[in-house]
């Protein structure tokens, strides 16, 4: 028992239940590594790869080099009653290398029977759905680059404005600006609201509308960076987020109604939405359920039959390697660039407002967690790249 954990204190009552959801039980045995307390397991195919990736990490060996003893000594002997190590070796070994590709949305004129992505249409319409204005660039900012280097229908959209975690002192600064170009009412009407601003207040319309369009000009340098016209971007500015204060409303149909919109509009080939549900506010739950609930309201439309979605994580945590079906590979140049990208997003730069317990910027989170994406493949005896971005497919 321990203070650092009132939760332990409950474990001398004698009529407690603790209802735990699948991220919450993740650490659990049972969970993480069930194949250690249950010798009758089933081995369906997502257990046998999270168990051999598991074994690797254990071993410390690359995939082909586990051998049946490595699989007996660490309980999953049941796994080698219908395999021995070699086949099972060979099958992970190909799964994970298959889901590595230089193109992220299908490689025109080529077999993609073994390929994350399909070869046809050539030429995609995608959709990239940032919960906050920089999530794009920060998440996914080589995967997106690569789509509009190959030619790709690249859209960007931003469901939120963003504007709570834009500073009253960057909102000063572009006022005060503003007033010297050409001196206005509107800006000094916003340079007193947030002068006189107190602790416990929230901010004036004036002031939200501000701070939204510092962020919407941030994201329209940080693609054009990219090479993405104006045109393809797109801001939505969802109803539930603007509150103007930290706790934001549940999802409305309006919110529904207008993600929905946005699909019809552009029918998309590929939708590429944040699967990452870590953010300190839960701004990207709301944002991703918006998203599922659209799918499942249009996927009776022909054109859904041919759109597939890959759900992506954040500046927070990453997919398991097990888990991963597209990882695309960065060069140094290209971690770089998308580097570069994260930079134009500069009011959430040097000091986050809300970053989580995380101190580091975003961008070097973004950097280290790419870096070690790329470092466990090699690590498990594939290719070495210098860094990766991961995404898993959402089947709806």
């Amino acid at each position: 028992m321990s203070p650092q954990v009132p939760a332990t204190y409950l474990q001398n009552h004698k009529n407690c239940t603790f209802v735990l959801d699948t991220g919450a039980g993740s650490q659990l045995t049972r969970n993480k590594t069930p194949w250690l307390v249950d010798e009758s397991l089933e081995w369906t195919e997502s257990l046998t790869s999270k168990a051999i990736v598991w074994l690797c990490d254990e071993t410390k060996k690359s995939i082909l080099s586990l051998t049946d003893k490595d699989y007996n000594d660490n309980g999953m002997s049941g796994l080698l009653t219908t395999e021995d190590s070699y086949d099972l070796n060979i099958k992970m070994f190909n799964k994970l290398q298959h889901t590595i590709t230089g193109w992220p949305g299908g490689k025109p004129n080529a077999d993609d029977s073994s390929r994350p992505e399909r070869a046809e249409p050539a030429r995609k319409r995608v959709i990239i759905f940032s919960p906050h204005p920089d999530d794009d660039v920060i998440s996914m900012g080589g995967t997106f680059d690569r789509l509009i280097e190959q030619g790709h229908d690249v859209h960007v959209v931003y469901q939120t404005s963003g504007n709570i975690a834009v500073s009253d002192t960057d909102a000063l600064r572009y006022a005060e600006i503003s007033k010297r170009i050409g001196p206005s009412d509107e800006s000094q009407k916003i340079i007193d609201s947030i002068e006189d601003k107190s602790d416990s207040s929230f901010d004036s319309l004036e002031v939200r509308k501000l701070k939204g369009n510092i962020r919407r000009g941030e994201s329209y340098a940080a693609v054009r960076y990219l090479g993405l016209e104006d045109s393809h971007v797109h801001f939505l500015g969802l109803p539930f987020y603007e509150t103007g204060t930290i706790k934001k409303n549940n999802l409305s149909e309006k919110d529904i109604e207008i993600v929905q919109s946005i699909i019809t509009e552009i029918k998309p080939h590929q939708i590429y939405a944040a699967g990452d549900l870590a953010d300190p506010h839960g701004t990207h739950k709301v944002c991703l359920d918006a998203i599922f609930e659209s799918l499942d309201r249009l996927k009776a439309e022909p054109y859904m039959d041919d759109c597939w979605v890959w759900l992506y994580r954040g500046a927070w945590h990453e997919w398991d390697v097990d888990e991963i079906e597209m990882a695309v590979p960065m060069s140094p140049s290209q971690v770089l660039k998308k580097r570069y990208a994260i930079f134009c997003h500069q009011s959430q730069k040097d000091g986050v407002m809300f970053q989580g317990d995380d101190s580091r910027e975003f961008w070097m989170r973004a950097e280290e967690r790419n870096k070690n994406t790329a470092e466990r493949y090699r690590a498990l005896g594939l290719s070495h790249y210098a860094a990766m971005e991961a995404f898993v497919r959402y089947k709806f």
